[in-house]
């Protein structure tokens, strides 16, 4: 497995506005929320507790995963009503144009301090790049498994969400191999690639600059799974109106 080579907190909305990524740390992530890496270690066991993605067209069983939606304003995170995720099939032609109902978060994660820093803090970071505004924030929370052999998790293949910012935050990786990050230029030839391993190490990408995907994994143990959070932010509203 190739490392990451983590960015500084304070070299993010540059690298964000000259090659439209950044690698950042877990220490470095808390240090971006104002907050402790046990206090979003504490978020961790609700990855025990997501329902399966009944909208898989692959017929898979490998992910489950709940979904919120919140917008930011100056200091105020707000979760709005529960909500479909949507995406236009230009930007996800495998599950694009269909609206899916993914149970929420659990009120005590959507709920806790660190939560709220965290979804603050990326929103400054978007506004040093785009601009200040309101962002539309979708979170979701992810497990990849391998009780059927393979687990993919990004079945789209190397895509754009159609947003503005894209957050990636490794949460757990556990008894498996595989799940390699692949970021690429939007327009261009030059990539990376690497694998996350350490919990909450993040990888944020400028949505109009470049493609992301992550490889499938497959077992090393029982029970082998990569658990991840995204986060998107986007202006003007969410997709889907």
């Amino acid at each position: 497995m190739l490392s990451p080579s983590f960015d500084t907190a304070g070299d993010v909305p540059a690298l964000l506005r000259s090659r439209g990524y950044a690698v950042v740390s877990p220490q470095d992530v808390a240090a971006l929320a104002g907050c402790q890496v046990a206090d979003l270690q504490a978020l961790v066991p609700s990855w025990d507790d997501l329902p399966p993605d009944t909208y898989l067209k692959d017929s898979g069983r490998y992910r489950r995963r709940r979904h919120s939606c919140f917008v930011v304003e100056g200091a105020a995170v707000q979760q709005v009503p529960h909500r479909a995720h949507w995406q236009p099939v230009e930007y996800n032609a495998l599950h694009g144009g269909m609206q899916r109902w993914f149970e929420p978060m659990r009120p005590e994660v959507a709920g806790a301090g660190a939560w709220k820093q965290l979804v603050h803090a990326l929103a400054r970071v978007s506004s040093d790049v785009k601009g200040d505004r309101a962002w539309y924030v979708e979170a979701h929370q992810f497990r990849i498994d391998t009780t059927d052999g393979i687990g993919r998790p990004t079945p789209e293949g190397a895509h754009r969400d159609g947003v503005d910012m894209v957050a990636v935050f490794l949460v757990a990786r556990e008894g498996i191999k595989g799940g390699e990050t692949r970021v690429f230029e939007a327009d261009g030839p030059a990539g990376q690639r690497f694998t996350l391993t350490e919990p909450w190490s993040l990888l944020l990408l400028d949505d109009a600059r470049v493609i992301h995907e992550s490889t499938p994994i497959q077992p090393t143990a029982p029970g082998g799974h990569r658990d991840t959070l995204v986060l998107t932010y986007r202006a003007g509203g969410f997709q889907g109106g």
